[in-house]
């Protein structure tokens, strides 16, 4: 694990492995680098792979406040600090969210992107949609608690989440009520959809049927705005596509990328 601090002095924790051309993981709203785990360790003998700890999160420095520009702007810093003038950039829920703006602001930059579970746009989290819809049934609940309950309407193979929520749990860094608030926070309000016609990188969005955090049609919106853009719907995913379809995520995503 090795550290930088960002362009504002935050310190940001990243993993990288590997050679070849760099594919930069980027993980989901209170995530980390070990979501990613497995894909590294599986891709690593064909590209230099490199997963950040977003501000906020992991083992990265947690400021009260920031935004989904921050997140943007670390890592196209991050770039620049390891001397990545371009990568392919593999990002899940806010992750994706993170390559949409990184893709938007500089397409240079950006050889080819794989947006898994995304959207274009949102007024808040997805996770705080979802509570506020089931606001009855999760009233005075923990957001931890209310993440576990509201597990059927996120994820398709919920067991097989949690056999993998465990393999990690031990290395993942887990956050207080005040870090979730502010994770979620920095997510309110962005709109990429005028701004995707203009993305350059050759595009691959994968979607899972029974998400009910960013159901397809969020995955096909974007679809329809990049220019080079394939959509891929995985029938038997919700939320968590590269656990809930782990082989065929990585082996599409390898091929995609080579």
């Amino acid at each position: 694990m090795s550290t930088m601090s960002s362009a504002d002095k935050v310190t940001l924790y990243y993993k990288q492995a590997g050679q070849g051309y760099p594919v930069i993981f980027l993980h989901g709203l209170t995530g980390d680098h070990t979501m990613f785990e497995r894909e590294m360790e599986q891709l690593k003998d064909g590209f230099r792979v490199i997963a950040l700890d977003m501000r906020g999160h992991g083992r990265s420095d947690k400021p009260k406040a920031y935004t989904l520009e921050d997140h943007i702007q670390d890592v196209l810093h991050m770039m620049n600090k390891l001397d990545i003038e371009s990568a392919h950039l593999v990002g899940v829920s806010m992750g994706s969210y993170i390559a949409q703006g990184v893709a938007v602001e500089a397409p240079k930059r950006v050889a080819k992107l794989v947006l898994t579970a995304p959207k274009a746009h949102g007024k808040t989290s997805s996770t705080a949609r979802l509570f506020a819809e089931h606001e009855a049934e999760l009233s005075g609940l923990s957001h931890r608690e209310k993440l576990n309950k509201a597990s059927m309407y996120i994820y398709h193979d919920i067991g097989k989440v949690q056999d993998w929520s465990k393999q990690i749990e031990d290395r993942a860094v887990e956050l207080n009520a005040e870090e979730e608030q502010a994770a979620s926070d920095a997510l309110k309000g962005f709109d990429f959809r005028d701004q995707l016609p203009f993305v350059e990188a050759e595009s691959l969005v994968i979607s899972g049927k029974y998400d009910g955090l960013n159901p397809p049609e969020y995955g096909r919106e974007i679809a329809d705005l990049i220019p080079s853009c394939r959509f891929v719907e995985y029938e038997h995913s919700g939320h968590g596509i590269n656990v809930e379809e782990h082989e065929r995520f990585v082996e599409e995503v390898r091929e995609f990328l080579q």
